[in-house]
């Protein structure tokens, strides 16, 4: 099967999933449909702002969908375009069984992290404020829990310096797991990757981040603020009281 004939709907809403979407296309992956997240009001006029994977489609000519839910309406557009297979990548909704059983292989995942580390919301933020260096993707194939299917492969990362903020690794990791999806994606259409269960017994665990979450101790361990100001650039940003 050559890359170009692979038919597979991507699912992706911020720029870590253009990331991946570029590598796709540098392998000359483009999807057939790619699934957003609908427009959302933003900045001080509140204007209707699409989300970056959208504008990416666009530009390259491909078909988007933004369903508000994965309904019966949802499953009948998006079966129109008879994909083999969906990937996901930064998406932001939770696939539910009857949307992960649609594609006749699956539901497939890039994750920020070397699975059973660093499951759920923030694995960027996790790796960094752990201190962990030891950074990779993971390519596994969905099931009904988050981060808990059979991964299909994992590719460690060396970063250029530790650590990196947020938005460098996030980067890097999405970029990554474009160039794994874009090498394994056809190989396992045709049957030749075989999954390999996680051991859920090493699994560790993150959480969405919250504005709480930048309160620092200005006379605390510098390393450790150190590793909330690359955790947290951008948004929430660190803050203290005098």
């Amino acid at each position: 099967m050559a890359n170009n004939e692979l038919r597979y709907a991507f699912f992706g809403t911020p720029l870590v999933g253009v990331w991946v979407l570029e590598e796709l296309a540098a392998a000359g992956m483009l999807p057939s449909v790619v699934v957003s997240a609908p427009d959302r009001p933003q900045g001080r006029g509140m204007r209707l702002q699409a989300p970056p994977v959208k504008e990416w489609a666009i530009a390259h000519s491909i078909p988007v969908l933004q369903p508000e839910k994965l309904n019966q309406e949802f499953i009948d557009e998006v079966s129109e375009y008879g994909c083999e297979v969906f990937l996901v990548a930064a998406y932001g909704k939770i696939l539910k069984q009857r949307i992960l059983d649609l594609p006749a292989h699956g539901c497939l995942n890039v994750h920020p992290s070397l699975l059973p580390k660093y499951r759920g919301a923030a694995p960027i933020e996790g790796q960094i404020l752990a201190d962990d260096s030891d950074v990779g993707v993971s390519f596994m194939l969905m099931d009904a829990e988050m981060d808990h299917g059979p991964i299909l492969a994992q590719d460690r990362i060396a970063p250029p310096h530790w650590p990196l903020g947020r938005d460098a690794l996030s980067e890097l990791l999405a970029r990554a797991g474009g160039r794994t999806a874009a090498r394994l994606m056809p190989e396992w259409v045709k049957g030749t990757v075989s999954p390999v269960e996680q051991d859920h017994t090493l699994a560790t665990f993150t959480r969405k981040t919250e504005k709480e979450d930048g309160l620092i101790d200005p006379d605390g361990p510098a390393r450790e603020n150190y590793l909330k100001y690359c955790a947290y650039e951008g948004w929430p940003g660190l803050y203290f009281y005098t």
